[in-house]
């Protein structure tokens, strides 16, 4: 075992160990910030320093590879996007700031972990690390103005991921039973054999639930509007963005136990695919709270990502990994704007973006910038990121599904500009202009020229990741 391996996960755990103690204090809620972004940071540069490596430890059920590395490497960039986001986290009370960046840094554990492991009960437990964290910051929004969205958002969260924790769970208990392991190493094979049994397919189907949850795909769905407007905006940054990512990995690993013999599960995920989609691009359109609007629009999204999975090829996987890395980055631009721009960290409505090109220039190009890139609007990340999606899908014969793809995505436009268009055409002199810092500048500025760099040289990441998935199969 090389001790590089491992580094980035032992760097998190020391540094969640730390901020169990800092919490023990009180007014500690720099010193708690301070040290989640050092151990982000640290956990950041292990995880470069691991990047090419190749090992297996705790008895071959966690796997070290590009595969694992390179979601690693999305999911910590992220997380360190979201700290630098939190600097203020207006909508959490003071004393209780040091347990929330905990929470944060044990679900950011969770989802490093997930993404390594190759065995169910491994796949699991770092699963339910990271939900019962992120169930956990929920309810720590504060109550000011009598509030309690929080707490009823908090309550859907947790039943909602307990149903798919079960369902997940008796997927599981199939796959052992029509196999007799839980290592997917040996899964992989086995199910070839036997996917045209209806047993093997109601197996992964199962199976597939709990990370379906992660991604908000129709039907798992129900939670995402509530919990969204009932968090703190910087818990809804995290939930909207780096689970996400971390289910896509699990999907492709899941999924692959299929290969080419499930058609069956292919009529399935083509299903929610399309149910996703309308059934989150119709109801965003009638939505005035952005961040209900936002979840509405992560489940379509969801809908975008399951064209590259349908597939069940290497370039399709490769073009869902390239399309979930750039929702991350608009997502986060997206609410970098919405946590600076509310006042002690209420929930904005649509209008409340009135006039913003005026109140501060820099944050309407970011919101501008995000909505573009989430229509799928050239040269942004979104537009290659549908374009791909949609070319892998026509090339393995799913036509219905690509027109139906073009179909949401001239809905999506509808919705997303307006925002734009609220944001540069309405206008209101009596509204206050908007502080930015130097930090919040330089983090807009970052995440906007990540979505166009993204949009415009989509090949090294789209390349990387078929390298890795190509590692898996």
């Amino acid at each position: 075992m090389n001790p590089i391996s491992f580094s980035p996960e032992l760097f998190l755990l020391l540094g969640s160990l730390a901020l169990l103690f800092i919490s023990a204090g009180h007014d500690k809620a720099n010193l708690a910030r301070v040290c989640a972004l050092f151990t982000v940071t640290g956990a950041l540069i292990c995880t470069c320093m691991s990047l090419c490596l190749t090992d297996n430890l705790f008895y071959d059920a966690y796997r070290i590879d590009l595969f694992s590395q390179m979601f690693k490497l999305f999911i910590l960039s992220g997380a360190g996007f979201v700290l630098i986001i939190s600097s203020d986290i207006s909508g959490i009370n003071n004393p209780v700031r040091p347990e929330y960046y905990l929470f944060m840094l044990l679900s950011v554990l969770g989802l490093v972990m997930l993404v390594s492991s190759v065995e169910l009960l491994t796949i699991f437990i770092a699963l339910e690390l990271s939900s019962y964290s992120m169930y956990l910051m929920v309810p720590l929004r504060d109550t000011l103005h009598g509030q309690r969205l929080q707490m009823e958002s908090a309550i859907k969260y947790v039943l909602f991921g307990v149903l798919a924790t079960g369902v997940m769970l008796f997927g599981m208990s199939y796959l052992f039973g029509l196999t007799g392991t839980t290592y997917l190493t040996e899964l992989m094979p086995r199910m070839h054999a036997i996917m045209q049994t209806p047993a093997a397919i109601f197996a992964i189907a199962m199976t597939l639930g709990g990370f379906f949850f992660k991604l908000a795909v129709f039907p798992f769905h129900s939670w995402v509007p509530d919990v969204y407007q009932g968090s703190a905006n910087e818990t809804t940054t995290l939930i909207a963005s780096l689970p996400k990512v971390a289910a896509v990995a699990l999907l492709i690993r899941i999924t692959s136990l299929a290969g080419s013999e499930g058609t069956a599960l292919v009529a399935l995920l083509t299903a929610l695919s399309i149910c996703s989609m309308f059934y989150g691009n119709l109801s965003a359109l009638v939505q005035t709270d952005i961040k209900r609007m936002l979840g509405f629009s992560g489940i379509a999204h969801a809908g975008y990502v399951l064209l590259g999975l349908v597939t069940f090829r290497e370039t399709g996987y490769a073009a869902s990994i390239y399309y979930i890395v750039g929702y991350m980055v608009m997502t986060l631009a997206g609410f970098l704007a919405i946590c600076r721009i509310s006042f002690n960290g209420r929930n904005l409505q649509v209008e409340d973006l009135t006039g913003l090109h005026r109140r501060s220039p820099l944050l309407a190009i970011t919101v501008a910038v995000s909505m573009f890139a989430m229509a799928g609007i050239p040269p942004f990340v979104g537009f290659m990121g549908k374009f791909s999606l949609m070319t892998e899908a026509y090339r393995a014969g799913h036509l219905p599904l690509v027109i139906v793809a073009a179909i949401n995505t001239a809905i999506g436009i509808y919705y997303y500009l307006s925002v734009v268009r609220v944001v540069y055409s309405a206008d209101k002199d009596e509204l206050p202009a908007v502080p930015v810092d130097i930090s919040t500048k330089a983090i807009s500025i970052t995440l906007v020229s990540v979505i166009i760099l993204l949009g415009v040289m989509p090949d090294k990441v789209i390349q990387m990741a078929r390298i890795a998935v190509r590692a898996i199969l």
